[in-house]
């Protein structure tokens, strides 16, 4: 039903009117969209007011960049576009970066901007929040829309929507000029000009031949691999995806955010193995993942010296031969193509088994030698000892969502904590970027209702810390991990020409738990794995906003973690 804003009467007529606040509404709940992330502001607070009195719930935070991270990851959980909306100007750049994360990330997303009007802009005659935003947006995004008429805002958000999550999903920018909301048209007119979007992502189906070419691709293979992306856990084909490898009988190797499409303890699971398998794989099938920086490129020191024929399977076909030739692409949605490959595959066939011996002894031997590591009790904490006492928390809790960022707290808890169950893990994405923490971990336990245990670095907790507050207010069961090390990557540099710290040193013995404190939550200082352990476990029987901070000694963590090759190095410095 259309939410009418008022009725005007003239003489002997009466008339039903709504406006653009109302059609905005109506739009988005016409499509299921039931959650907006939001900093309240001109000109958006009235709309999100009554979007809230309208029965959609409002989330609002402390600042924009952490709405806009929590809004995509809000979609890559949903595949429905996750929405955050923002002031004009400094509000609108603030969650463009999170727009151009979701668009890397491939994340369905829409941030939706009020905006000054456009003949001042144009102008430049110097408006409240002046910006031409739409301009702006547009390199950043899959695509951008501006609305500047009431009658339009139902086809507004149909393209919004329809680009979002078509094709290779992405973040898509939508400008409403404050002018807008309070364009008043008749509200039956009003309810007519709303789209609800139909088939909005169609399967797209991959061609016969290609499936054919792919499948006897692998079958050749005396040392093949399938690597799983996150794209493979955004698609939602959990148990085609699963099929199929147990099928094949070929080893994996999850990418970071698909662990847990099968489990990481799964017996052809080679996360353990990964040196060992990209190297001596002859035959490597990419599911949902990317021959980007994340996998060297697929070429260099990390893929060895054996020749490499790759397979992809991706919707967009501009994505195959990025980086090396793929012998073998399949360009289609992986839901439909998986299904394919399931179909097409046959019975009697299955990977070597010399080679998946191999594999398998190579990871027995890597868990083995690693155990030790994640069973020390120190205090302070080192990274393995605090992250042993996590693998068993979700080992405990596979329900619960993991989110995940730091520099040394991401790499090592990467390899470290085993998933179970797709989804349930969360962290840096395609670019690396610090800060996308307490978003990520709000819109997880807002979407899904579980438990989240994010797991921070304490440089990256700096980017977002503030939405601790937002935590407490909405009483989320969120326990928050700081791996405090009083510094970035170390705590234990030191500046040597003044008295100034040293610029990757933070203040030493820092209580990030009193900052939850504050807001009502709880807080813990824990300086032992044993402390670490009882006082995450309390926090997951509560399920009440807790933040712990985990005493890590200053001098563990290397340069930038795993990759510190990418930190360019002075040789005159080395000289001196």
């Amino acid at each position: 039903m259309l939410n009418t804003a008022t009725k005007s009467e003239a003489p002997g007529t009466e008339q039903e009117l709504t406006d653009g606040f109302h059609l905005v509404i109506d739009a988005l709940k016409l499509n299921g969209i039931n959650t907006i992330y939001n900093v309240p502001g001109i000109p958006i607070t009235d709309l999100g007011r009554m979007a809230q009195a309208a029965g959609i719930r409002v989330i609002s935070f402390r600042h924009e960049q952490n709405a806009g991270y929590a809004a995509g990851i809000a979609g890559y959980l949903t595949k429905k576009p996750g929405v955050c909306l923002t002031v004009s100007a400094p509000g609108f750049l603030n969650g463009l970066t999170a727009l151009a994360h979701a668009t890397t990330n491939c994340y369905p997303m829409i941030l939706v901007s009020g905006s000054s009007e456009r003949e001042i802009v144009d102008l430049q005659q110097g408006d409240y929040e002046e910006m031409d935003q739409l301009a702006i947006a547009k390199p950043l995004c899959k695509a951008a829309y501006r609305v500047l008429h009431a009658q339009d805002i139902g086809i507004g958000f149909a393209r919004a929507i329809r680009a979002a999550v078509s094709g290779r999903p992405g973040g898509v920018y939508l400008d409403l000029p404050a002018k807008l909301f309070g364009q008043v048209m008749n509200a039956e007119a009003g309810q007519k000009s709303l789209v609800k979007v139909i088939d909005a992502a169609p399967a797209q189906i991959p061609s016969p031949a290609s499936v054919k070419r792919a499948l006897d691709v692998l079958k050749s293979a005396k040392r093949p691999l399938i690597i799983l992306g996150k794209g493979a856990a955004y698609a939602q084909a959990d148990e085609e995806i699963k099929s199929f490898v147990e099928k094949s009988g070929v080893p994996f190797l999850p990418m970071s955010m698909a662990k847990g499409l099968l489990p990481d303890t799964h017996p052809q699971c080679a996360g353990a193995a990964r040196s060992t398998v990209l190297k001596d794989s002859d035959v490597v099938m990419l599911i949902g993942a990317r021959l980007n920086w994340l996998l060297s490129h697929g070429k260099g020191k990390s893929w060895g010296d054996q020749p490499k024929k790759f397979i992809q399977v991706d919707i967009e076909p501009k994505e195959m031969d990025s980086n090396v030739e793929i012998v073998a692409p399949v360009v289609g949605d992986i839901g439909s193509v998986v299904s394919a490959f399931n179909q097409a595959i046959g019975a009697g066939w299955t990977a070597p088994a010399e080679w998946t011996k191999a594999v398998s002894a190579k990871r027995e031997e890597n868990v083995a030698k690693m155990a030790p590591k994640l069973m020390n009790n120190k205090s302070p904490m080192d990274y393995h000892g605090a992250l042993g006492v996590l693998k068993n928390v979700i080992k405990d809790h596979p329900e619960a969502i993991l989110v995940n960022e730091g520099a040394n707290t991401l790499d090592l808890a990467r390899g470290v904590i085993d998933m179970y169950r797709p989804r349930k893990r969360l962290d840096v994405g395609t670019w690396g970027v610090m800060g996308i923490g307490m978003g990520q971990a709000i819109a997880a336990a807002l979407e899904t209702g579980h438990p989240v245990l994010a797991v921070e670095g304490d440089s990256a907790f700096g980017f977002s810390g503030m939405e601790v507050e937002t935590i407490c207010r909405y009483n989320l069961p969120i326990c928050v991990v700081i791996f405090n090390n009083d510094g970035i990557y170390r705590g234990t540099d030191v500046n040597g020409a003044n008295s100034d710290p040293a610029t990757t040193v933070f203040v030493k013995g820092a209580r990030y738990d009193k900052m939850m404190e504050a807001f009502g939550g709880v807080g813990v200082n824990a300086t032992s794995p044993d402390e670490l352990k009882r006082a995450v476990n309390e926090a997951m029987a509560s399920r009440k906003p807790t933040l712990i901070n985990a005493v890590i000694d200053p001098a563990a963590g290397s340069e930038s973690g795993r990759i510190g090759n990418l930190n360019p190095q002075s040789v005159l410095q080395k000289k001196k």
